[in-house]
């Protein structure tokens, strides 16, 4: 069985080696859409009984893991001195320091990683992340799947 929870989040990016618009600096708001696989639970009495996961339980782990970490911040790649050191000088400024560009598929791939370590089999049904979809716009997104990045 294949279950999916949809979060949002903002965030700023630059792609500095781009040619066209996106070597400026800009925003987006990113939808992510967290894809599972796993048995459905049958253990009668238990508060997961029908479900692969709470789906508020996958949501709580992808926010502590990820979502709050990168909402409204600056993701910038390590590589971009010039947006670096514009960044440094900015009091508290919430920034996450990639090592490659920030781009869609990169940031996909990216998340995969560390949303495959966050989301554990706890219940003993072969719970195990399947995919991450994410969407940089409404028209535009990458997907990073299982054993295919």
């Amino acid at each position: 069985m294949l279950i999916t929870r949809k979060l949002e989040f903002d965030a700023g990016h630059r792609i500095s080696t781009h040619n066209s618009q996106c070597r400026h600096l800009h925003g987006h708001r990113y939808v992510i859409e967290i894809t599972l696989s796993g048995n459905i639970i049958s253990e009668k009495g238990v508060a997961q009984q029908g479900m692969v996961m709470d789906f508020s339980e996958v949501k709580r782990i992808a926010k502590s893991a990820l979502v709050d970490k990168w909402d409204h911040a600056f993701l910038v790649y390590s590589g971009d001195a010039p947006v670096m050191e514009f960044l440094q000088s900015l009091k508290d400024h919430k920034t996450v320091v990639l090592d490659v560009q920030p781009t869609a598929e990169n940031l996909a791939v990216i998340a995969f990683g560390i949303l495959d370590e966050a989301y554990q089999d706890i219940y003993g049904n072969h719970l195990q992340l399947e995919q991450v979809r994410l969407f940089e716009t409404p028209n535009c997104w990458a997907d990073a799947i299982r054993g295919a990045h």
